[in-house]
């Protein structure tokens, strides 16, 4: 039983690292089913029932959560004022410099603070 509480821990770990690196919400249903696995295995159930255990909370919740987190979650973002400007001609007002942090741009009439990408 140890071998599957080891399983089923670093499945855990491992769907839990692959939701912090993407936060999509996809992979967090399959950790809450592998620990239900773990819990399972801790308890002596057989693998057949930690398998049905891992399947069935993780696909329930997919079910059921995914829905609901499409209704709450924003789905068209506003732009914001510096997000309009990308791809726009700037026109330096004021020399750009990586050392003393300054330096100034012009674009659309609106003074923007101005960074070099490679100094």
């Amino acid at each position: 039983m140890t071998t599957y509480l080891i399983i089923w821990g670093v499945v855990f770990a491992l769907m839990v690292i692959a939701e912090l690196s993407t936060m999509q919400l996809v992979s967090i249903w399959f950790a809450a089913g592998a620990a239900a696995a773990f819990v399972t295995a801790l308890l002596n159930g057989a693998m057949w029932l930690q398998l049905l255990m891992f399947a069935a909370v993780s696909v329930l919740l997919l079910v059921f959560t995914r829905p609901l987190l499409k209704k709450i979650t924003v789905k068209d973002a506003e732009p914001t004022n510096s997000e309009l400007e990308i791809g726009k001609t700037a026109v330096v007002i004021e020399d750009i410099d990586s050392l003393t942090d300054s330096g100034r741009v012009k674009v659309s009439g609106v003074d923007w603070t101005a960074v070099s990408s490679d100094d």
